[in-house]
């Protein structure tokens, strides 16, 4: 388990999950809320880092926003860059997958001398994703039908928790290579509810997302990760960060789809024992 705490920052409070020890590494999701579980990502990092989960504003104890303080990427980062010097921590290492991606990506281009490296992945560096029918985020996917209607029903107050168990299972099945993978997932005990709140602020900001030319500028040494099959960032959109970003490198997962740590967990965890090997 990893151990709570409530950090107060110039910036508000935020709930920080803490476990492991070695070189200190911050890891969080734009819309995820966690527990001391952690998730599996976080649990394995955990193994070579000093990690510290992060309740993003509006997540658990976490403050939530204000007129001043919202939920936008931006406001993310400065909040986390914050728990940062309330901590007493001179640099870190920052990851995230998914928006935790693109989080690391912003994060690289807003304060590069206050991380080590990032370690990222089902990522994108721009608004472009959402175009590609490879994702089922864009209209021209067979899955972007079903998957808003599943957002819709997850969005009602009158859906059952048995109807929202069915609902996460199916979307989480969009984004499985390997389908059996769903039932290893459940055989372990983590976090990361989703907020259907942020989710919603997320999009909102979407479209002027756009961050290609400033990562061509950040000295950040970025480990950057894609599954093969990847259907909500396609893996083209992860190699091109990657190959943005002066130090960035990609690991691809040639049988994962956005889960790689869960659909190869063995290779993944090999992935993240290089990244502390340097």
């Amino acid at each position: 388990m990893f151990e709570p705490k409530l950090i107060e920052t110039k910036r508000g409070n935020f709930e920080v999950f803490e476990k492991g020890s070695g070189e200190p590494l911050a890891f969080t999701h734009l819309y995820s809320e966690f527990n001391g579980y952690g998730n599996l990502m976080s649990q394995i990092l955990a193994e070579y880092y000093s990690v510290y989960v992060i309740n993003l504003r509006g997540a658990g104890r976490s403050d939530d926003q204000k007129d001043e303080f919202t939920y936008s990427m931006d406001d993310a980062v400065r909040d986390i860059e914050a728990i940062r010097e309330a901590l007493g921590i001179k640099e870190w290492v920052f990851s995230g997958h998914s928006t935790g991606g693109f989080l690391a990506l912003k994060y690289a281009v807003m304060y590069p001398d206050s991380l080590t490296k990032i370690i990222a992945g089902g990522l994108c560096a721009s608004y472009e994703y959402m175009r590609h029918p490879k994702s089922i985020y864009c209209d021209k996917n067979p899955n972007n039908k079903r998957m808003k209607e599943i957002f819709s029903r997850l969005r009602e107050p009158a859906t059952t928790k048995e109807e929202r168990v069915e609902l996460s299972k199916e979307w989480i099945m969009m984004s499985l290579y390997r389908k059996e993978a769903y039932y290893d997932m459940l055989k372990k005990k983590e976090s990361g509810r989703t907020l259907m709140n942020k989710i919603d602020y997320f999009t909102s900001e979407l479209p002027d997302y756009d961050i290609r030319e400033e990562l061509k500028e950040s000295p950040v040494k970025a480990y950057i990760y894609s599954g093969r099959h990847d259907t909500q960032c396609p893996h083209i959109f992860n190699k091109e960060a990657a190959e943005l970003m002066p130090n960035g490198s990609l690991t691809t997962f040639e049988n994962s789809n956005h889960n790689p740590d869960s659909e190869e967990e063995q290779k993944f965890i090999e992935f993240i024992e290089t990244t502390a090997s340097y």
